[in-house]
């Protein structure tokens, strides 16, 4: 099945390509690979929440950061389906790099970079399987709670 009868049957609409906010492009393809540069979790060209990712009062919750994950990954899929001329030309996921702005005392990285594994896994199915890493850190690009970047195959 493609990539763009997969979406469809997921009822997953790509979003548009969220235009750099810095000295770099959204994607780039190299080879039979396309990097992604780090995507947030923009929606509409905003940002859905900003902020650190813990439990408390005024932080982001562990469970919505793992949506913005998500919608990370759709970014992803967007920018690398532009830089190579279509989402049907992408044919597997390698590796994925999560960043979470967390709480010191937050050890839930993996659980939040999930939502963009999962969707990824739900997209390409097999081929959607990657090596992954899952990094806490202080701050993001405009306070961002998640970016993710995406190294993906095609033809």
């Amino acid at each position: 099945m493609s990539v763009s009868a997969r979406l469809a049957e997921l009822g997953i609409d790509l979003p548009d390509v969220v235009p750099p906010v810095a000295a770099y492009v959204p994607a780039k393809a190299h080879g039979d690979l396309v990097y992604t540069a780090g995507q947030l979790p923009m929606i509409s060209g905003a940002l859905p929440a900003t902020g650190k990712v813990g439990e408390g009062h005024g932080l982001v919750p562990a469970s919505d950061a793992k949506g913005y994950a998500r919608q990370s990954a759709l970014n992803a899929i967007a920018a690398a389906a532009a830089a190579v001329g279509g989402v049907d030309r992408l044919t597997g996921v390698l590796k994925v790099t999560g960043f979470v702005a967390s709480v010191p005392e937050f050890t839930g990285q993996p659980g939040v970079i999930n939502g963009a594994s999962e969707l990824l896994g739900e997209v390409f199915g097999d081929a959607g399987k990657h090596a992954r890493s899952a990094v806490g850190v202080p701050v993001l690009p405009l306070d961002a709670p998640v970016e993710v970047e995406v190294v993906f195959s095609f033809a």
